[in-house]
């Protein structure tokens, strides 16, 4: 098992490469991966962005995946080879990948299919990590998630719901992505490129505006997005799809004493993750094996073909997770 197949950046775009297995450090688990699941964040590596540290030629692309253990270090413990587990970290989109320990999930029962388990640890640690974390969610509140549609956005719907939440919106660009959105758990679905939907939050929310926000969109959307929010609501700034830049209104900020938190796993330490990965099963794990919170899954492509994979995400069609299937 030196040499295994991967999905690399070279210095060209994707290619499909022999590179060499790695191996498990002494908190790290090595899984032969049997599926794994594209995020938005694959094409801007892809494209020649840094992840975080990730990044540049040669890089092994891939966030999350599924498949069973083959060796774990000599301090990983909890985990025994053959054990079927999901993962999230990087360099997922080969034959075999390491996690750490912290970051392993064994499925829930026999029943889950390892294409069904790659869509879930990225979204289920992200969007719990911003709703009861940093969002600080509580039952009986009310909550907008801003970009709905995406895996993330409809796996934060369902959190929302699960934890108690009042209400729930959902936003969306998409006619047809809206129109699915109840499926979800949302109670209302909006058109957030439509300037009225502030104004149709507020109503929704008896005039006092929503508890808090889910914002994978910023950019212009910003302001209304404070416009929308009650006095002393939450912000938590978790993408930035329509935009990194746009005005900021700081007397609307003041005024409304909104907490605006930012948050991504770039800068978080092995130990921050961890904990984001023990707080979500603790809440949402038991949920996981009645299947409660599942990811509808697009499309399933073979791994040779993992090109034609990053052009379906290209071209914004989908609707849930791509997956793609390991030999």
């Amino acid at each position: 098992m030196n040499m295994m197949k991967a999905a690399i950046r070279g210095k060209q775009g994707l290619e499909l490469a022999e590179v060499e297995a790695p191996t498990p450090g002494p908190e790290e688990v090595l899984v032969r991966v049997r599926a794994c699941a594209l995020n938005r964040a694959d094409l801007g590596v892809l494209a020649g962005q840094m992840h975080g540290k990730v990044g540049g030629a040669g890089t092994v692309l891939g966030m999350e995946w599924a498949g069973e253990v083959v060796e774990t270090g000599a301090a990983a413990t909890g985990f025994a080879p053959g054990d079927r587990v999901m993962c999230s970290g990087k360099a997922a989109f080969a034959q075999y990948a390491v996690a750490d320990v912290g970051r392993t999930m064994k499925l829930p029962g026999s029943s889950m299919s390892f294409e069904r388990a790659t869509t879930l640890p990225v979204a289920l640690q992200t969007m719990h990590d911003a709703l009861v974390t940093n969002g600080r969610l509580k039952a009986g509140e009310s909550v907008l998630i801003q970009g709905a549609s995406s895996g993330v956005g409809l796996m934060a719907l369902q959190i929302a719901r699960l934890m108690g939440a009042a209400t729930v919106i959902g936003t969306s660009t998409n006619a047809g992505r809206r129109a699915r959105l109840a499926e979800f758990g949302a109670d209302l679905a909006l058109d957030s490129s439509d300037d009225g939907w502030v104004e149709q939050v507020v109503k929704a929310t008896g005039g006092r505006g929503v508890d808090l926000i889910v914002d994978q969109l910023s950019g212009h959307v910003a302001n209304q997005n404070m416009m929308a929010a009650a006095v002393l609501g939450r912000i938590v700034n978790v993408g930035r799809l329509a935009g990194t830049r746009a005005e900021f209104d700081f007397d609307l900020h003041a005024l409304r004493r909104i907490d605006y938190v930012g948050v991504t796993f770039r800068t978080r330490s092995v130990q921050e993750v961890r904990e984001i990965n023990r707080r979500m099963i603790a809440d949402l794990g038991p949920h996981l094996a009645t299947g409660r919170l599942a990811l509808p899954i697009d499309r399933v492509f073979p791994f040779e073909r993992i090109g034609d994979a990053f052009e379906h995400m290209r071209g914004n069609a989908h609707f849930g997770k791509i997956v793609v299937e390991m030999a």
